[in-house]
């Protein structure tokens, strides 16, 4: 936990630091800072996460059915790759609506109030509580079924309100 805590922290200032010598960069009327903006714009949305939701839960799945040594592999190759990749998507967010706010955009930081950043928390909070649901034979049978579920919403439901 604290070390996603402190990679969070760590790239939520790379990236707000990173928007700020951005708009520093525009607001003096080089176009090489509105580029920098577009760049840092487009890393990451909300609409990012369902696919890496969708391979997070399936991964999870797999762990809830393989043996343990495979269940591992699985965990150490793709698992914690996936909630890392989430983890940082997440952290650029914040810290590029952290430099907007900080330059005048005040509503820059309703754009977090999106539900769809429910899935980072969604991620990051089973991958915290996994060895506590695969020691458990009733907890692993129960969340196989919410794995297998969460996979298939997040790949073949479109989340549009």
């Amino acid at each position: 936990m604290s070390k996603i805590v402190t990679s969070f922290a760590l790239v939520a200032v790379f990236s707000a630091v990173l928007m700020a010598l951005s708009f520093a960069v525009a607001q003096h009327g080089y176009p090489f800072g509105a580029v920098g903006v577009k760049r840092l714009d487009d890393i990451a949305n909300a609409s990012t996460f369902l696919p890496l939701a969708a391979l997070y839960f399936f991964s999870a799945m797999m762990m809830m059915v393989l043996p343990l040594r495979a269940a591992s592999l699985v965990l150490l190759n793709a698992a914690d790759i996936v909630v890392w990749a989430v983890v940082v998507l997440f952290a650029s967010i914040v810290g590029s609506l952290a430099a907007r706010w900080a330059f005048g955009q005040s509503s820059a930081l309703w754009a977090l109030w999106n539900w769809r950043f429910l899935f980072v928390a969604a991620v990051v909070g089973c991958h915290l509580v996994m060895n506590e649901l695969r020691r458990n034979v009733l907890l692993r049978s129960l969340f196989l079924v919410i794995f297998a579920v969460a996979t298939l919403a997040c790949l073949f439901w479109s989340f549009t309100v």
